[in-house]
């Protein structure tokens, strides 16, 4: 008798898979030679890239901005109390965590900000994109990019106990900015530490994203044509047909990619729950992390902690993370303007 096909080495791991007449074992070929970035590896990310790596695809590019933080764990499932001990970035943790899952499959991480001079160079070599960002600007930047190349990507918002998902195929289904219009003003969105969050509405919006993540690269199954909304405190689950793309809309109608267009100088964005603010500088150089260790301690400032992936300084009652490419989240303050100065005054711009 002919051993089945999923016996052979490489295959056996995914014997359930193969045998869901949905993916059989032709999906299962197409998930191990697919290439997926996920940008943002928090709550919603560490959801996508939990499944997708026990899916067995192929190769995933996991981006992040961020180190882990205690009240993390209530919902980032990837990490441990051990990750915060060591200082790691969220990128490098969810890496490590996810190639003792599966090492067969080939793992990117990158500590790093999305910017209008990078996102193309991390999306234009893979299959599909996933948001498992905080921020619409990074979603409206990953909009942009993706309509730009043509990629399929996957937006998931979740808050309190509700959010949304929404698959976006450029020019067959409406974008992101067909459907929202302009970037929300600030204060004009709930954020986490206002409305807080709960993990079983992040795992329950990302396991449906991943679902969606295998129905596309696999080619079957019924995608969702419009905006999923789920409610978990309330009991409502919905779906809003979203019609097709707007002829007006600037990116996919015009094709005017407002938010690839800021190619150079500081931003600044305060963070959901921290307070805390990040202060990046588009297309600045990498940062010697070492040089500037040395020269804040030369100077006596404050306690200087680093490793390989970033410096934490205590600097006049702030606590300084900075990372090698430049970025620093100061925590102690929610003010932009007083989060710019600091970083002037003590990494310079």
């Amino acid at each position: 008798m002919t051993q089945p096909t999923w016996n052979e080495p490489g295959l056996a791991r995914y014997a359930r898979q193969i045998i869901f007449p949905g993916i059989g074992e032709g999906g299962q070929r197409a998930l191990l030679t697919a290439r997926v970035c996920i940008i943002g590896v928090g709550a919603t990310g560490s959801v996508l890239a939990n499944h997708l790596t026990r899916a067995g695809v192929g190769f995933l590019r996991l981006i992040d901005r961020d180190f882990i933080e205690l009240n993390n764990l209530q919902r980032q499932l990837l990490y441990d109390e051990d990750d915060i001990a060591a200082l790691l970035p969220k990128a490098v943790a969810a890496a490590r965590k996810l190639r003792r899952i599966n090492s067969s499959i080939t793992i990117q991480e990158l500590v790093a900000e999305v910017t209008p001079t990078n996102i193309a160079g991390f999306v234009s070599d893979v299959d599909l994109v996933l948001d498992g960002t905080d921020n619409f600007a990074t979603r409206y930047l990953i909009n942009d990019a993706c309509v730009k190349l043509g990629k399929p990507w996957i937006y998931s918002g979740v808050i309190a106990a509700y959010g949304m998902t929404m698959t976006i195929r450029p020019h067959r289904s409406p974008c992101l900015r067909c459907v929202m219009g302009e970037l929300p003003a600030p204060g004009t969105v709930p954020t986490c530490d206002v409305a807080g969050v709960i993990g079983p509405i992040v795992t329950l919006m990302g396991s449906i994203a991943a679902g969606e993540a295998i129905k596309l690269i696999v080619g079957r199954g019924n995608l969702n044509g419009g905006m999923i909304y789920a409610d978990l405190w309330e009991g409502n689950f919905d779906q809003f047909d979203l019609g097709g793309p707007r002829p007006d809309c600037p990116t996919c109608g015009l094709a005017e990619y407002p938010f690839l267009s800021a190619e150079t100088g500081a931003r600044t964005t305060s963070l959901c729950g921290r307070d805390a603010v990040q202060v990046s500088v588009i297309g600045a150089r990498p940062l010697d992390l070492g040089a500037l260790a040395d020269r804040l301690r030369t100077a006596g400032i404050g306690t200087v902690q680093r490793n390989p992936y970033l410096l934490r300084a205590e600097i006049d009652g702030y606590e300084f993370t900075v990372f090698g490419d430049g970025r620093a989240i100061i925590k102690g303050t929610e003010d932009e303007a007083r989060a710019s100065t600091l970083y002037a005054r003590y990494i310079g711009m």
